[in-house]
């Protein structure tokens, strides 16, 4: 038997792509969860294989040539674990630097903007008319762009679902956050969100490590629920 992956988690966004592509992938993995909230992400034999203190982060007993790797940075997972099975990553150059271009386009777009407008607008002490507006007006853009994507393609990365939506979709799934436009003027994103949510892989893998968000505060819980109906 196949030693499962260690999935190295919270149930956050950029956590939210590796569990969803794993279980696309029908790979066995098991959560070892990371509570960021309790300062879990700066142990020092966490940071041995995940420098930057953040989750994601893997190690596949099975990596290549059979020894052991590990991987932190979302992006980088999603195209290992799509090299590791030759699936949602395409082997032609022409596919495969259509969705790189996608992925590193949520990796330093999409993702940053929308923690920062969420941050600025639910998390601060001190409301900041500037932060707010240059944040919100920001993930307005990008949704605009990749409206526009989804006008004339199917999927981020051309006409094959890959993992470029897989990176996109739990940035997108909260998009009715605070600081965040929601779908309404957005139709092409809107067709999407509803065929990637109808993906089995895609429904059992967002809700990943939500029953482990024991600790928050009782709005935080309340969010989270919200969202675990909303995928159901």
């Amino acid at each position: 038997m196949t030693a499962p992956i260690e999935l190295y988690h919270y149930p956050t966004a950029n956590p939210k792509k590796i569990s969803i592509m794993l279980e696309e992938c029908d790979l066995p993995y098991e959560v070892r969860f990371i509570n960021i909230g309790k300062g879990d992400q700066f142990n020092p034999d966490f940071l041995k294989f995940a420098p930057n203190n953040r989750v994601p982060a893997i190690i596949d007993p099975n990596g290549p040539d059979g020894a052991p790797i590990s991987v932190f940075e979302s992006g980088a997972i999603l195209q290992y674990l799509g090299d590791k099975t030759g699936r949602f990553y395409p082997s032609d150059l022409r596919g495969r630097t259509a969705v790189n271009e996608w992925l590193f386009w949520q990796v330093g777009g999409l993702g940053p903007m929308s923690g920062q407008s969420h941050h600025f607008h639910a998390m601060a002490t001190e409301q900041l008319p500037y932060a707010l507006k240059r944040y919100s007006d920001e993930v307005h853009r990008l949704y605009g762009v990749m409206n526009i994507r989804l006008r004339d393609e199917p999927y981020l990365g051309g006409k094959e679902y890959s993992i470029a939506d897989m990176a996109a979709y739990p940035w997108i799934f909260h998009n009715e956050a605070p600081g965040h436009p929601g779908l309404s003027e957005f139709p092409h994103i809107k067709r999407w969100f509803d065929t990637v949510s109808a993906r089995p892989a895609v429904a059992k893998g967002h809700v990943v490590g939500d029953e482990l968000r024991g600790g928050l505060d009782e709005e935080a819980r309340k969010w989270t629920f919200n969202q675990r109906a909303r995928a159901a």
